[in-house]
C-alpha cells in the first residue's frame, strides 16, 4: 500500500480508476480491486457520492445510459455505498497492499473519507472551483492530486496559487473531459507546459481507453498516471468506452516498471563497450583468404577480405602482411593466421 509520501517519491504511480464501473454493486467493487491488485497498480480509485448532499432532481445526465434511473440524481443515490461498506472496501485495499482512494463530491463525502485515513485526495476536473470542497480536503491534509480538464490557465493559476498559499503538497493532472478522449485531444504538450509554468509534478488523466497515452506520459516524466478500468469495454456504464481492461492496465505496469528500471540505471558507455568485449570480438571482422592460396604465395591486397569473427589478424593490419609469403596452404573458410606467414609476428 502506498502513502502520499510514497507517492511524491515513486513516479509514475499508477491508479486504477473503477469510479462507478461498478454499477452499485458492492461484490463487483470487491472485484474491481481485486482484479487491479492482479494488475499491479499502485492504487485503486472508486467515486463517493451522496446524492442529498451534491445533487438535485434538476442535474442532467451527462449521458442518457440508464433506464432504471429516472434521473441523476437517482443514479447517484443508487452508487452510495454505506460508511461501513466504504470501510470495508479500503479494508480490502490494505488487505491486497493497494492503496485505497475515493473522489469526494461533497464536504459530507470528504469527512467519510477521512475517517476511513485516506491521505491521498483527488479533486475532479468539475469540481476545482468548488472552494467549499477544497477547502475541507485542505482542511484534512494530505496530497492533493487536481485534474485540469475543464481549467483554463488562469484558472490552474489560480488554483496553484491557492495551493501554495495553504503549504499543500499536490500534482497537476493534464485531463480532457470526453469520454472517449481523442488522441489529438490528450494534450501531453500541457504536462510539459505544467512542469515549466509551475515547477511542479504533473500527471495524466487518461479517458482514451488505450493505453497510448499513459505510455507517452511515462515517457514524458509524469508522476501520476490514472486510466479508468474495467472487466470489458462492453459493460455497461458511462465510462466503459474510455476505459482500458485490466490486461492493457498489467501492460502499463509492466511498462512502468521497465521505465523506471532503465531511467535509474544510466551506464557509461565505456565501461559498457568493456563489459562487452566477447561479443564485441564475436561480431567483428578479421582478414581471411578471399580464396584458396598455396604456400609461397606473395600476399596482394585483393587476396584478403574482413570475414568474421573478430579474434584474429585485425583488418587493420593488412599493411603489414601484403608483400609476404605464405608458409602454407590456406582455405577461405577459415580465417588467416600469423603462422600461416612466413616469419609471421603482429
Amino acid at each position: 500500500m502506498i502513502d502520499a509520501q510514497t507517492l511524491v517519491s515513486r513516479q509514475p504511480f499508477i491508479i486504477a480508476e473503477i469510479a462507478l464501473a461498478h454499477d452499485g454493486s458492492l461484490g463487483m467493487a470487491h472485484a474491481f480491486i481485486d482484479a487491479a491488485t492482479q494488475s499491479g497498480a499502485d492504487a485503486v480509485k472508486f467515486q463517493t457520492h451522496i446524492a442529498s448532499a451534491e445533487s438535485t432532481f434538476d442535474e442532467p445526465f451527462r449521458v442518457k445510459f440508464s433506464a432504471q434511473d429516472a434521473s441523476r440524481y437517482d443514479y447517484w443515490r443508487r452508487m452510495e455505498f454505506t460508511n461501513e461498506q466504504w470501510q470495508g472496501l479500503s479494508n480490502h485495499c490494505k488487505k491486497n497492499g493497494i492503496t485505497f482512494l475515493s473522489t469526494p463530491f461533497s464536504i459530507e463525502a470528504v469527512d467519510l473519507l477521512a475517517k476511513i485515513g485516506m491521505a491521498i485526495w483527488k479533486v475532479p476536473s468539475g469540481e476545482l472551483r468548488s472552494s467549499e470542497l477544497l477547502d475541507r480536503i485542505l482542511q484534512v491534509g494530505g496530497h492533493v492530486l487536481a485534474s485540469t480538464g475543464m481549467s483554463t490557465w488562469r484558472e490552474i493559476d489560480e488554483t496553484v496559487s491557492f495551493f501554495h498559499s495553504r503549504g499543500v503538497e499536490f500534482t497537476l493532472m493534464q485531463c480532457t473531459t470526453r469520454y472517449p478522449t481523442r488522441f489529438r485531444e490528450v494534450g501531453l504538450n500541457v504536462l510539459d507546459q505544467m512542469r515549466r509554468r509551475h515547477r511542479c509534478r504533473v500527471g495524466l488523466s487518461d479517458h482514451s481507453g488505450t493505453p497510448y497515452p499513459a505510455l507517452a506520459a511515462m515517457a514524458r516524466g509524469a508522476s501520476v498516471i490514472e486510466v479508468h478500468v474495467t472487466f470489458d469495454r462492453r459493460m455497461f456504464g458511462p465510462d466503459s468506452v474510455a476505459s482500458v481492461d485490466f490486461d492493457e492496465l498489467a501492460f502499463l505496469v509492466k511498462a512502468r516498471n521497465a521505465f523506471v528500471e532503465m531511467d535509474e540505471n544510466p551506464i557509461d558507455k565505456d565501461v559498457m563497450a568493456e563489459s562487452l568485449d566477447s561479443i564485441r570480438t564475436m561480431f567483428g571482422r578479421s582478414l581471411a583468404p578471399a580464396c584458396d592460396l598455396s604456400a609461397g604465395t606473395i600476399l596482394k591486397a585483393d587476396m584478403l577480405v574482413a570475414k568474421k569473427p573478430g579474434g584474429g589478424i585485425p583488418r587493420e593490419a593488412a599493411e603489414k602482411i601484403v608483400g609476404r609469403r605464405l608458409a602454407r596452404h590456406v582455405s577461405p573458410k577459415r580465417l588467416l593466421r600469423w603462422d600461416d606467414i612466413e616469419n609471421g609476428s603482429q
